[in-house]
């Protein structure tokens, strides 16, 4: 019997043709056509859910968006940052390159993204003890379900901080009729090996200006000034993605409606098979109209009051049944990279940690497999009585 694993990249076919041309041109450097294209194609995918302006720049990776839209926004050393706090470390990590200091918020329970009433308080408590405005708000669309933009962008708009929208997992996921990645001032979406498509490593920043666009690609290709020869006046980055990856960007575009179709209907069938289980709930946002997450993993809480197990001792049953799966990240404000960071918690994300778990959900991943993950926590409940 093979592992499934959590998110395993997939192919759609037309991705071989697109590097293909990138070898047989010799355009193996960071830039070139599939560059363009893939720019190009992901500008216009978005645009179809977006009433605004899109130009998205093509990078190495998400982590390197979050740092070209942190030196955009003029952040350095001394000063501060406002982050989710329940995310991976790659959203907290380029504000730190900057000498700035992450701020941390928590969560609130419907979306488990960055609780409004607590960013608001981190504001006006950060305005109190240092006298300045935090220099920018990173908000993150978890495991791509959308963050309460409306709200956060409102309390952004009132106190003039703009918004940085990490959107690594929520490609295709929709809020209030528009993309993820559109709402903040940048938006970043990654394109690693497990997310919803993926150039092998990869990301992209989206601007809502083409002189926006510009000067990131400057930043990105090591501020080099328009010179006949080497001129350098700012640093500058090694951060553009190469022309080989794109194509394999460009390739991805060509399914990932079909990606993000998958991964929710994947999500239906978890949310049907488990139903019922005593302690195992598949988590999914409040119903509205406002919310259609892309699904990128599919999470599940687990009551060890009425399970008799932990989602860690879960997480070990389904490993020896070959089955890959994940805690839910731990909180900044936990991580002692981040100790002496402020923070503003209620204790939901805490939580979460302890008693989460991410089912595998790519787009490898069959509906045989959904049915074989569900049976084995199923084994393991009855098992306990």
């Amino acid at each position: 019997m093979s592992k499934i694993w959590l998110s395993l990249a997939h192919m759609g076919g037309s991705e071989q043709k697109f590097v293909r041309e990138a070898f047989e041109t010799n355009w193996v450097v960071p830039l070139g056509p599939n560059v363009d294209g893939f720019e190009h194609d992901l500008s216009e995918w978005l645009s179809t859910h977006c009433n605004q302006e899109v130009h998205a720049v093509a990078l190495s990776s998400g982590t390197a968006a979050i740092h070209l839209a942190l030196i955009m926004l003029g952040v350095s050393k001394g000063d501060e940052v406002i982050c989710q706090s329940f995310t991976f470390a790659a959203s907290a990590n380029p504000i730190c390159y900057q000498g700035a200091t992450p701020i941390f918020v928590d969560s609130e329970p419907d979306t488990w993204n960055m609780d409004p009433v607590l960013l608001e308080q981190a504001i006006c408590d950060r305005m109190k003890q240092t006298g300045r405005k935090p220099k920018a708000i990173l908000p993150v669309h978890l495991y791509g379900t959308p963050a309460h933009m409306n709200e956060i962008c409102g309390i952004a708009s009132r106190y003039g901080i703009p918004v940085v929208e990490d959107a690594a997992e929520a490609m295709g996921t929709v809020y209030d009729g528009r993309y993820c990645g559109t709402f903040g001032q940048y938006g970043i979406f990654s394109f690693n090996g497990n997310k919803m498509i993926t150039t092998s490593g990869g990301g992209a920043l989206l601007c809502h200006t083409e002189e926006e666009a510009r000067r990131v690609k400057f930043y990105a290709t090591q501020a080099r000034e328009p010179f006949p020869w080497y001129q350098h006046e700012q640093i500058g980055y090694n951060y553009r993605l190469s022309n080989v990856s794109a194509g394999i960007g460009r390739g991805q575009m060509r399914v990932v409606d079909n990606h993000i179709a998958h991964r929710r209907s994947i999500h239906r069938l978890y949310t049907e098979l488990l139903a019922g289980l005593p302690g195992i709930t598949v988590v999914e946002p409040k119903k509205s109209t406002m919310f259609l997450p892309n699904y990128w993993l599919t999470t599940i809480k687990v009551d060890s009051n009425e399970t008799g197990f932990s989602a860690l001792q879960l997480m070990q049953h389904l490993a020896k049944a070959d089955i890959e799966t994940r805690p839910l990240w731990k909180p900044l404000h936990l991580q002692p990279v981040f100790s002496s960071s402020p923070s503003y918690v209620n204790g939901i994300s805490e939580a979460l940690f302890n008693c989460g778990l991410c089912l595998p959900s790519g787009p490898m991943v069959t509906d045989g497999d959904v049915m074989r993950v569900a049976d084995a926590i199923r084994s393991m409940i009855e098992s306990i009585k």
